[in-house]
């Protein structure tokens, strides 16, 4: 079975078991082979358990977003990693930007770019995931990206946030190109009994 049709399983039944035990932790959570697996791909179980707990209970982000996001960090970690998972501390929110900060008149842009990075080098503190609700509401708001491609973008960007505030800029206004025009204001043609000779 390819690694991705693995993921999707462990999706399905991971999320079907935690609606039974929507306490658990990811200590007790995750079968042997699963917890294997998940390494594999360099993913944590906290922080797998804990997107399963926003789709369980928000319906977001889809199975489908869940692989596409996990996948751009299984191919950092297979390349860039080389498949060994880093002994750096977790980043938690503290470490994070505040969400006010701007880049370039964005607010938020520089705590997701960060946030992003983590997810990537898989430092990501569990207690926080992506993509969030906030996130998913940005990306939306900013382009319509779609949280995978934003980390694909972030990863290729080596650090040099100016190529990541280009891409968000890029899709600002493919999103206002493809807005629909709202339609001009009829013009009231008078009736006859309007018409005045003046």
């Amino acid at each position: 079975m390819e690694w991705n049709d693995r993921l999707m399983t462990l999706i399905r039944e991971c999320a079907e078991r935690l609606l039974l035990a929507p306490r658990a932790q990811s200590e007790e959570f995750f079968l042997p082979d699963e917890r294997e697996f998940l390494a594999s791909i360099g993913v944590l179980p906290a922080s797998m358990l804990a997107l399963l707990r926003e789709y369980t209970t928000q319906g977001l982000p889809s199975p489908t977003t869940l692989l596409l996001v996990l996948a751009q960090r299984r191919a950092f970690f297979k390349t860039s990693q080389r498949g060994i998972s880093g002994t750096a501390a977790a980043v938690k929110a503290t470490a994070l930007p505040p969400e006010t900060e701007e880049l370039q008149g964005m607010p938020y842009l520089p705590y997701l770019i960060r946030k992003a990075e983590a997810v990537l080098f898989g430092t990501l503190d569990p207690e926080l995931f992506y993509p969030d609700a906030k996130d998913r509401q940005f990306l939306q708001e900013n382009g319509a990206i779609h949280p995978a491609d934003f980390l694909a973008t972030v990863g290729s960007a080596r650090g040099d946030r100016q190529r990541v505030v280009t891409y968000v800029l890029q899709a600002q206004r493919a999103q206002q190109e493809a807005a629909p025009t709202p339609p001009a204001a009829a013009v009231a043609t008078p009736t006859q009994g309007e018409l005045s000779l003046g």
